[in-house]
């Protein structure tokens, strides 16, 4: 899941839309990879927007300019809302096609949310450079049946629509397809694998955590309290201290901001509990988007007003508890409540200045009108299929990232598969990042596994 990061990539876009997700780039790619194996780009139907058009029940929203070699489509597919009861209704599921040569391999690409219809290629798709599908994820963006029933949000639902993605673009994709996304589109990527093993000849997933059981947490509070140097871990606590302290005129400044807006805090509850939330996320938020790097940078405790509040709104990024950012992702707490999982928070050095127990939780993103049920099942599953049955899997972690503090492993059944790690790598890693004879021996992989 995303969890702090996602707080950093909204303050970026006035959309709901996640992009910039680790593994991504800007078009064109001009990598040594896509050099050697760019023979053949465009080869396939000589009109491939008939040839994407003919596929049932998908359509071509609109074509936009693309790169030179390159032609970009927003397209939508029709998927079940349940799909063992396809006859119940269903929804329009937004995507991305960046095509690049039908004899190219295809990489299926998800950030785990909505989709922001900007032209990128994730580094796999680089690599190989190879065509890219990117998805909406079911219950984000435009991608939701109406009526809603949010039972129909589960990891083997969102799995089942990956699927039919490309059950219905293998007809003009043919070459080998390759899966990948980061955080929680990592995640994401890894649960689609699990229910459909034989979709995709290998999947790359970045900065993908793996909460195996919610009751037990103590992994991600370990790293945070070993992670960095102690003078900085001092430091953000500090910080934090001096936020609670001064909550008066910061919350007041907090809510100025949002009434200049039009904004406030109706899911959340208040813009004082609203801040609350954000000091509390703030270390891991940190620790998972800047790292040791940023630390000369935490302000003192004598620190101005001014100064604090600057420091929490960059790093926790004020903007996501607000209604306008949080109503958007009603659906991932959703998922963290029901099936995911979720971090918890050290609030042993913030005594006598709390006011809202477990005011991190999930439920308190979540509409109190909507039910949710915790079912453990899910991670356990996954993780044990990962471990003894996962094949062609590659993970890319950061090695000062609490966000993967507990991280999928690879066990005795683990096939052809890979655990990679970049020294001192926050959030956003790429195969790029790690040292000369991992980056290699990852990109031989996923050559080999795209056939390229």
């Amino acid at each position: 899941m995303l969890r702090g990061r996602i707080g950093r990539l909204l303050a970026r876009t006035t959309t709901a839309a996640v992009v910039a997700l680790a593994g991504t780039a800007a078009l064109p790619a001009a990598t040594a990879a896509g050099a050697e194996v760019g023979a053949g780009v465009g080869a396939g139907p000589a009109d491939i927007r008939a040839a994407i058009e003919a596929v049932p029940g998908l359509r071509i929203v609109e074509e936009k300019p693309a790169a030179p070699g390159f032609r970009f489509f927003v397209l939508t597919l029709h998927q079940p809302a349940d799909h063992a009861h396809p006859e119940r209704g269903g929804f329009d599921q937004r995507l991305t096609l960046l095509h690049r040569g039908t004899d190219r391999p295809t990489v299926l690409y998800t950030s785990g949310y909505d989709l922001s219809t900007a032209q990128y290629r994730s580094e796999p798709a680089e690599l190989l450079d190879g065509n890219q599908v990117s998805t909406e994820q079911r219950f984000f963006g435009t991608s939701r049946p109406d009526p809603a029933d949010w039972d129909d949000l589960d990891i083997r639902q969102a799995a089942a629509d990956h699927h039919h993605v490309i059950e219905a673009l293998r007809a003009v994709y043919r070459a080998p397809w390759i899966s990948t996304g980061g955080s929680k589109g990592g995640m994401t990527t890894v649960y689609h694998r699990r229910f459909y093993p034989q979709d995709v000849a290998g999947s790359v997933a970045y900065s993908a955590p793996n909460n195996v059981d919610d009751r037990e947490d103590s992994a991600y509070l370990d790293f945070l309290r070993t992670v960095g140097t102690p003078e900085c871990r001092t430091a953000l606590q500090a910080a934090q201290r001096a936020l609670l302290e001064r909550r008066t005129a910061l919350v007041a400044r907090y809510q100025a901001w949002a009434d200049s807006r039009g904004d406030g805090f109706r899911l959340v509850g208040s813009a004082d509990k609203a801040f609350e939330i954000a000091v509390l996320r703030a270390p891991f938020m940190f620790w998972q988007g800047r790292g040791q790097a940023a630390c000369p940078a935490v302000p003192p405790a004598d620190a101005s007003d001014d100064a604090l509040y600057g420091w929490l709104s960059d790093v926790a990024q004020l903007p996501v508890y607000a209604d306008a950012v949080a109503g958007k992702f009603v659906p991932y707490f959703y998922q963290l409540g029901t099936q995911l999982g979720y971090f918890p928070v050290e609030t042993a050095h913030l005594a006598g200045l709390l006011r809202y127990p477990g005011a991190t939780e999930p439920r308190t993103f979540v509409p109190q009108d909507l039910p949710m049920r915790y079912r453990p099942q899910a991670m356990r599953d996954v993780d044990r299929w990962v471990r003894t049955r996962g094949e062609h899997l590659m993970f890319v972690n950061g090695a000062a990232d609490p966000s993967v503090a507990e991280p999928f492993r690879l066990g005795d059944g683990s096939r052809d598969s890979y655990l990679f790690e970049v020294p001192g790598g926050t959030h956003s890693v790429r195969i790029a990042q790690l040292p000369a004879a991992d980056a290699a021996a990852a990109t031989a992989a996923l050559r080999r596994w795209a056939g390229v």
